[in-house]
Formats: C-alpha cells, sequence, structure tokens
C-alpha cells in the first residue's frame, strides 16, 4: 500500500526501467494525478521515455474567444473546481510542446479535440474497442495504472473497477496467455468514484500496488447536462418509435441519445402526446411501417434490457422511470423460460411443473443443480442437500426427484411468490455522465445495485468468447442507437475521421454493434445523423453521393434516422437504398443527390423528386413542434442544466454571435444594427456583469458589450 504520489512514481520507474509502457483506462478512470507525475519525472530525464496507451483523454472545454472565455472560466470553475487536474500531455500536444521522449498513443480521441494535431494525429491507432486488449499484448505493457472505488464493510474494504472494468481483465489475461510478463498494476483509489458489484469487483491481490494519496481526492470528471434542440428532438422521436417492448437498448453519448431517451421517456408517460409529436414530425408509424413491424408506439409493459458499451445519464432516467426493468439471467434455461412467458421473474404457483416441462428445472437435484437453483434464487438461503431430500430452513424438505407430479407438486408450493435473483438490468463497459448521474450510482442499493453490472467490453460489445447462445437470448430485439457525421446515399457511414485522414474521434465500438445487429436474428443497428451541417459558414448536407472516408461499409447498411424520417436499407438494392436517403435528406440538396445518382446509373433517368420530400426543411419542422401544447413537451433542457439562470439567459445570445463570426456579411450587417438600435433588454446589467462586461475600458469591451446586448434582444422577442 502507498501513501504518496511520489512514492507511486518511484516504484513504477524502478519496476518499469527507462522504458514505461503505461496502459490507462479511457475516459473517467485515468487517475490524472498519478499521470501527470509521471509525465513530470519523464519529462526532465532524456534518459527516460514514456509511451502512454489509452483513449479518450478528457479535458475541459477551452474558450476559442474572449468572450467565450469570459461565460466558460467562471462555469468551469465552479463545475470541476479548482483543483480539477487537466492532463499535462493533452495541453502539451495541443501546443506542440510533447517531450521527444513521452509518446501518446489513443484509439478513439474526445470529439474533434485532435484535429490538426500533428503528434495526436500520427500517434492515433485505428482500432475497433473490442481489439484493444489483444493489440496492447504485443506493445509489450509493463505498467497499468487505474482509477478504482473502494468500500469498507464490516472490517473488510472491497475494491472495484467501477468506472472503467472495459480492457483491464482482458489485457492481463491476454499477456498472461501469451507468456508476457505480468504489469505492474497500480490502482488509485478515489473516495468519491461510484463503487459497482458484481463483474466489476475485484480481490485486493487484483493490483500490485494499491495507492492511497489525499492528492486523489479532486473533483471527478462530469459532463455538463447538453441542451436538446428541435432537430435533435425530431430525430430521438423517429429513433424512439424503433423501440419494441421486452427488448434490449444501447445507446452512445451525447444530444441525439438524449433525445431519445426523452421520447421513450414520453412514450411511457404521456402516450397521446407521444403520438401527437410522431405525428407532427411526420413519422411513419401505421401498419406495414417499420414502426409497426419492428418497434412500438405503446408504453413499456415488459421494460427493456440495457447492454451498452457506454453507461450514462440516459440509463439512469429509464431507469427512475421504470422503462429499463427487464432483468436477464447467466442461465440459458431460465433465460428461454422467460423469453417464452414459462415463468416471470417473480414465480407462479405452478413455477415447478412449468420450469420442468421446458426443461429449466432437472429431473434429479443433484449438486450441480442444487448450487444453480440456490444461485439463482429458487430455493432459500439456508437450504441444505441431504443424501435423500432437500432440507428447507423451515425444517421441511423437497424431494429430489422431480419425475412425479406429486413431487412437483410440493416443489410448486415452495418455488411460488420466489423472486429470481442475480438478474441484471443494465450492462455496460465504462461509465461516464454528469454529477447528478455520478450521485445516482453512489445511491444504488439492493435490487437497483444487484442489477447494475459494469464488466469487460470483450462481453458488452461482441456476441464472441463461449456464451453467444445465451448472449444473444438475453438480447433479443437489440437495437443499437448510435451515431454518424456523414451517410452516403448508398448507405456507407463516416463517423470517426474525414477525408483526409483527419480524426475527428475513433470507431470505438461502433462497428461491433452494427456488425452485431447482423448477426442477431431480430436485432437492428439505427445511424442518428443530422441532415445538415454548418461548415465556414454555409449549409451543407450530411447525405452525400460518397465520401473519401468510411466507417461502416455500405456492405452493413441497416436503418438510417435523420429529422425527417427513416431509412430502411437492410437487403435493399442501390435504387431503392438510394430513394429511401434521398426521403430523409434535406429538401435543399435532393435535387443535386439525385443527379448524382443518375450520373452514375444508379438511378433511373425519369425520377422526380416526390412533393412531399419537399417539405424537408428545417422551418417545417421547428414548427412542426412548437404548434400546440407540444412545445411544453420539448424543453431546451429536458434533464435540467448544469449553468444557472443567468447564464440560461445568456447561452442563446452567445449561441447566436458564435454562429453570426462564421458568416462575415450577417456579422457586419449585425453589427451595424447593434451600433444603430438598442431594444431594452430585461436584468441587462446584471447580466452583461456576468461577462465582466458591466464596466466597459476598453474598446474591445464597448464593441462586446454593444454585440451581447443586441444578440440578447434578439433572444428575447424569441
Amino acid at each position: 500500500m502507498l501513501t504518496s504520489v511520489g512514492a507511486c512514481v518511484a516504484h513504477i520507474v524502478e519496476r518499469a526501467g527507462g522504458e514505461l509502457r503505461v496502459a490507462a483506462p479511457l475516459g473517467l478512470g485515468k487517475p490524472n494525478v498519478l499521470l501527470n507525475a509521471l509525465y513530470r519525472r519523464v519529462a526532465g530525464d532524456a534518459a527516460l521515455r514514456l509511451d502512454i496507451y489509452t483513449a479518450l483523454s478528457l479535458a475541459r472545454p477551452q474558450p476559442k474567444s474572449d468572450l467565450e472565455r469570459r461565460f466558460v472560466e467562471p462555469f468551469l470553475a465552479r463545475h470541476f473546481g479548482e483543483d480539477y487536474p487537466d492532463l499535462l500531455y493533452v495541453a502539451a500536444q495541443k501546443a506542440g510542446t510533447l517531450p521527444a521522449n513521452v509518446r501518446i498513443h489513443e484509439f478513439y480521441v474526445q470529439s474533434g479535440a485532435m484535429l490538426g494535431v500533428e503528434s495526436a494525429q500520427r500517434d492515433y491507432a485505428s482500432m475497433n474497442y473490442t481489439h484493444v486488449a489483444r493489440d496492447l499484448v504485443d506493445r509489450d505493457i509493463n505498467v497499468i495504472v487505474q482509477l478504482i472505488a473502494a468500500r469498507e464493510e464490516a472490517g473488510r474494504i472491497r475494491y472495484s473497477l467501477a468506472c472503467n472494468p472495459d480492457v483491464t481483465a482482458d489485457l492481463l489475461d491476454r499477456m498472461r496467455d501469451a507468456g508476457a510478463a505480468r504489469p505492474y498494476v497500480v490502482g488509485i483509489v478515489h473516495p468519491d468514484l461510484p463503487f459497482v458489484g458484481n463483474e466489476a469487483e475485484v480481490e485486493a491481490d487484483f493490483f500490485d500496488a494499491l495507492l492511497f494519496d489525499q492528492a486523489n481526492r479532486h473533483t471527478l470528471f462530469a459532463l455538463p447536462r447538453a441542451p436538446i434542440d428541435p432537430v435533435e428532438y425530431a430525430i430521438g422521436l423517429h429513433a424512439s418509435a424503433l423501440v419494441r417492448d421486452g427488448g434490449t437498448l444501447q445507446i452512445g453519448i451525447g444530444a441525439l441519445s438524449d433525445a431519445i431517451v426523452h421520447a421513450l421517456l414520453l412514450r411511457q408517460r404521456d402516450n397521446a402526446a407521444y403520438g401527437a409529436a410522431l405525428a407532427a414530425v411526420g413519422a411513419q408509424t401505421g401498419a406495414g411501417t417499420l414502426a409497426a413491424r419492428i418497434g412500438g408506439l405503446d408504453g413499456f409493459a415488459t421494460g427493456l434490457y440495457g447492454a451498452s458499451e457506454m453507461v450514462m445519464d440516459g440509463f439512469m432516467h429509464l431507469a427512475e422511470a421504470g422503462i429499463l426493468r427487464r432483468r436477464v439471467y447467466d442461465d440459458y434455461a431460465l433465460e428461454q423460460a422467460l423469453e417464452d412467458g414459462s415463468i416471470e421473474d417473480t414465480l407462479h404457483a405452478h413455477a415447478a411443473d412449468a420450469l420442468y416441462a421446458c426443461g429449466a428445472l432437472g429431473p434429479y437435484i443433484d449438486k450441480a443443480e442444487f448450487a444453480r437453483l440456490l444461485r439463482f434464487g429458487l430455493l432459500p438461503e439456508g437450504a441444505q442437500l441431504a443424501f435423500t431430500t432437500l432440507l428447507l430452513p423451515d425444517g421441511s424438505s423437497l424431494p429430489l426427484d422431480l419425475g412425479n407430479a406429486e413431487a412437483r407438486t410440493q416443489w410448486n408450493r415452495v418455488l411460488a411468490g420466489r423472486r429470481l435473483r442475480e438478474g441484471r438490468y443494465l450492462r455496460g463497459a465504462f461509465y461516464l455522465g454528469s454529477k447528478a448521474f455520478y450521485a445516482w450510482l453512489r445511491g444504488l442499493d439492493g435490487a437497483a445495485f444487484d442489477g447494475l453490472s459494469m464488466t469487460r467490453v470483450s462481453d458488452i460489445n461482441q456476441l464472441y468468447g463461449g456464451r453467444e447462445s445465451l448472449d444473444a437470448l438475453q438480447r433479443r430485439d437489440a437495437r443499437f442507437f448510435n451515431t454518424c457525421m456523414m451517410a452516403t446515399l448508398l448507405g456507407a457511414a463516416t463517423s470517426d475521421a474525414l477525408a483526409d485522414g483527419q480524426v475527428i474521434s475513433g470507431v470505438g465500438g461502433q462497428y461491433n454493434f452494427v456488425a452485431m445487429a447482423h448477426a442477431l436474428t431480430d436485432g437492428r443497428s439505427v445511424l442518428l445523423l443530422r441532415a445538415t451541417r454548418e461548415h465556414a459558414g454555409r449549409t451543407e448536407s450530411n447525405i452525400l453521393w460518397n465520401y473519401g472516408h468510411t466507417t461502416i461499409p455500405r456492405h452493413l447498411r441497416d436503418i438510417y434516422v435523420t429529422e425527417y424520417g427513416v431509412a430502411d436499407l437492410r437487403g435493399k438494392s442501390d435504387e431503392d437504398c438510394i430513394l429511401a436517403m434521398l426521403a430523409i435528406a434535406d429538401a435543399r440538396f435532393q435535387d443535386g443527390l439525385a443527379a448524382q445518382a443518375k450520373a452514375a446509373g444508379k438511378l433511373r433517368r425519369d425520377f422526380a423528386i416526390p412533393a412531399a420530400w419537399r417539405a424537408n426543411t428545417g422551418e417545417n419542422l421547428m414548427a412542426a413542434l412548437k404548434r400546440g401544447e407540444l412545445s411544453a413537451h420539448f424543453p431546451a433542457y429536458p434533464f435540467g442544466s448544469d449553468f444557472d439562470e443567468t447564464e440560461l439567459r445568456l447561452l442563446p445570445a452567445l449561441t447566436r454571435l458564435k454562429a453570426l463570426s462564421a458568416k462575415k456579411s450577417e456579422m457586419a450587417f449585425f453589427l451595424l444594427r447593434a451600433f444603430t438600435s438598442s431594444p431594452p433588454v430585461a436584468d441587462a446589467e446584471m447580466l452583461l456583469a456576468r461577462l465582466n462586461l458591466h464596466r466597459p475600458a476598453t474598446l474591445a469591451e464597448k464593441l462586446m458589450r454593444r454585440l451581447v446586448l443586441a444578440a440578447l434582444a434578439d433572444a428575447d422577442k424569441n
């Protein structure tokens, strides 16, 4: 046990020698304080070398202008605290000052954070999340460092890999199997990291060293809760109708995922409003439509099971609403009995007969069967297996041979009303979210705590590993929702990089989930994207004829969703795929896209864009969701906000100014208006004081003040 970061660094350098090949978890599981200390140690000694293998090095947002700085810095100080330890290597990468003896190898980067950063682009490793452990074996990792959670109970300390059981155990197993030397494994205890049990829990001897140092008690990196705009709400509505009650849900992070969650909550809580919202955005939900065939519109009677690479706020909201409640059991016979309706989680009066009939209760109770029944709660704690009978805690007994009806009648009486144990309603490989989400995790207890399992990414992100049949049964009616940046008319997706190879983020688990959707009998992959984007002051289509980089190839095309609807491409001809994608494209780009498809001989020459598709405009969409009482169901921050009331007043104005800055002619006109008219703004001085513009001293500050007031006036009118 170590009690100081300095001592830990000394131990690591001593064990690893001059070549430190350090693996650290993605996201929240990085021990920033220790990594910074290692970085300083190596940066100050040219005789040492440090290679860090990781992903998703989280960094606080950096303002890009003076106005942004005035807004962002006070918020960051409040949200993260003054003590949050930013990763030194991230700052050095962005500044181009990374020492020659330090290299950072990431397989996934914070979205857009490393564009144009040469060292990050050169050392990026493109790999599926499930292949990371395999590929790191060849890098001869000699140190693993990871933030962990600890909990003391009955005088014993329990340890959990908590937010990141995803790769660590897989890597250690693969290195052992390859005959490689075991890395020096350091667990850094963070006292506020939410503890998770089940597969994430490990014994103390899992680690070679445990670090307890109050220097690590900094604020956890928490994602600020983001707003959802009308386009994102529309995408979420269309996507939510593809979810079937009793099915399985995988969702990622970001506003589009939040929009799906919000729509599912509306579907459950106010089904009439949900139906009206679907109609307003033009969702196709009638007989024969995709929603009718694979999804649903009613509330959730059975509930959903979550099996997701990332566990985040959305799953918390679904669990609290009683939607995320279908539990799965790691027993094929029991799971099959639940799927076909022979039993439910709480056993009925004829459970023994039903279980016996479907093969989930064996004809004779031997030692192995007895242990299985105890594990899953079919027998009470304290039951004992005797030579000829099964002894119960109340002194009664049960026959071991279930081959006759009288024996099963006795078992029926004992099983009736018992609730199955070891059921999981949510499995994930890593968690990351808001402060409210971490508080929810800390507050879980009883069945809610037991039902959450963080586990290896090799289990979550694929069907391989010896339990394919059980995984497929548990993940029935799976809907794998992921986002992409662009898609082609022929169904390929671009999600992680640009045409010139510059990495935006990484493939992560997206390919795995798309492939899994095709492998499962009733699984579907759903890729979400906005129909357009703003680039260099212009509106461009995100649906293209082709693109110079592909994340998901067109032969794995399945379902795409934009704000204008759903395109089902599975098994379709190229021409039918083109038509389906044109139908969900923005009206401004449909003619040009159709012309490109015709020029390639992929679309019949006499095809004309139907009049109904011409309604695919942002104006129509905005009007639809603001109609009547619907607008009340689609607030900017449906899950609350980490901004205070003053900041929420300022945000629309600042967002407007940021958008105008990309359009020089519009900004010039706006600037002229700012100086020629000054409509009143409620609480103007208070709002300006938040930006330290209430007493402007320089010409730049006076100009900024005028622009902010004009933008606030516009925001008040809207």
